[in-house]
Formats: structure tokens, sequence, C-alpha cells
């Protein structure tokens, strides 16, 4: 990654003070992009600006939002187009995960809240920040996928259903704004040990196969979280314009070199395979 890749850049990302978050934060700033990162924990929030105030010299500064109340994002939003002059990149990593087990012995509220924070919050992100992307006819948005987005997920309902409805909206919110120049995609993280895994553990066995899953990780330190960083450097550059409606696996997907990522048609997006759709001759 070079240092000038993102030079001149904004950012803003929310969820900025959690794992992938404030990782992408300190890529970004490396790369040379201003960054403001948001996100609802405060106390985390101020550990992580000044941790990576230390590192900079670029401009980073912090902001408390809770995604799922539109006010919040509004107030996030006009604090960072105000000290960054308009938002270049929208990272929207924020997100919960609870709850954990089957859905008819978990709480049907924390199900609804799972939902509406992490589609409704995306959402919320997404559109406040399009208008300055859409006066400027550019823009890069990066939402998340997440385990469960592309294959059941048992006693994770909520998050998954929340995952795959964001790269459905990904896909369709980027077909809406072709005209406008506005890059948006979804990343695939694979494994991070992040608080999300530290829940799984905690819920122990009532997180099924997910547990031991997470207990393995935990033990071999698989960490994908790098990969992740680079990969949103990569998408938040000028290299990767016209790339745009499609779900990247940082870890599986070989996509510093693939240029079909470029490409239309179904590759890198959410369909279902069949015998017709399969071998069709825009994904050859």
């Amino acid at each position: 990654m070079k240092k000038s890749t993102l030079h001149g850049k904004t950012a803003l990302i929310s969820g900025g003070a959690g794992g992938i978050g404030s990782l992408i934060a300190e890529h970004f700033l490396e790369a040379g992009a201003c960054v403001i990162i948001a996100d609802i924990a405060l106390g985390r929030l101020k550990t992580v600006v000044r941790a990576l105030s230390n590192k900079t010299a670029q401009t980073i500064s912090g902001i408390a939002v809770d995604i799922s109340d539109a006010t919040s994002v509004r107030r996030m939003v006009r604090y960072a187009e105000k000290k960054l002059g308009g938002i270049d990149i929208l990272i929207n990593a924020a997100a919960i995960q609870k709850p954990i087990g089957r859905l008819f012995e978990t709480p049907s509220a924390d199900w609804v809240k799972c939902i509406t924070t992490n589609i409704a919050g995306t959402m919320l992100c997404c559109k406040n920040v399009l208008a300055g992307m859409m006066r400027r006819k550019k823009g890069k948005i990066i939402n998340f996928s997440g385990g469960g987005a592309t294959f059941p997920r048992p006693n994770f309902s909520a998050y998954a259903t929340s995952k795959a409805a964001i790269v459905r909206f990904t896909e369709t919110l980027a077909q809406e704004c072709v005209e406008f120049h506005i890059d948006i995609n979804s990343i695939s993280p694979g494994p991070v040990y992040t608080a999300m895994f530290r829940e799984i553990i905690k819920a122990g066995p009532s997180a099924g196969k997910d547990y031991k899953d997470a207990l393995r990780i935990k033990d071999e330190c698989v960490d994908t979280a790098a990969k992740t960083a680079e990969l949103a450097v990569f998408l938040a550059s000028d290299a990767s314009d016209g790339i745009s409606g499609k779900l990247i696996s940082s870890v599986w997907d070989n996509w510093k070199n693939d240029k079909k990522l470029r490409q239309k048609g179904s590759l890198y997006t959410l369909r279902r395979i069949d015998n017709f759709k399969f071998s069709e001759k825009d994904s050859k």
C-alpha cells in the first residue's frame, strides 16, 4: 500500500472504534486520507482516536453515533462534512450480532433491534452521505457482508438476514447511483477476531457450530483483518473506479488481479444458481 494511495481523500467510518473499523481507519491514515471515526461506544472511541492521533499527522477525530437513530446519523454526517470539507469515502462497519440462539428461543425485540441497527443503520448512513457525493459526482461507499449472508447460519438468524439484505441493498444502490459515478461495494471479511467473536465464545454451546469455530480461530490466531483493511483501501482508491455493486471476499477472492470485477453480470454478486444461469456468457 502506497502512502499516497488515498492522498487528499476524506473518509467517514461508522463502527470506527471496533476491531475492523479501527484497523481500516489506521490503514486509511497511512494511505494519506483524513478520517472521522464514529461509534456508539464513546469510551472506546476516545481511546482509538487518541491512539491513532499519536501515529499520524493526518486529520483524525471521532464522534459518537447511534446508526439506528436518524437524528444521530444526520448529526454525524454534518460534523464530518464540516470537519473534512466533504466526504469522499463512507465505510459502514457498525453492526450488532445478538440475539444468539434459535429463533423460537430468543426475544423478538432483540431480533428486531439487530435488523433495524444493521439494515436501517447502513441505509441511513448511505442516504445522508449520498447528497454530497451526488453533487460532486464521485464517491466510494463500502458496506459489510458477514457470516450467513450467502449461506444458512443457525442460531444467528437476525444477523445473517441483515447481512444478506445489506448485500442486495448494495447491489441495488450501486445501480441507482451509476450516473453519479459513485462506486458502492460490499466486503466479506472472513474470520476476524473481534468483539463479535468474543460474544460467540461467551454464548457457549447455544451458538452451535459457531462456538467451536470461534474457539478454533482464537486458538489458531486466525485473523483476516489486515486483508480486509487492504481491500477497503483498494475499493476506496481511484484504482477501483468502475467496480461497483460487487460482494468481494477479502480472503478468498483475487481482487488485486481479477479483471472480471469490472464486468457486468452475476460474478461477485448474490444470486441463485440454477441450470440456466450458472454458465451465462457474461460470467465467463
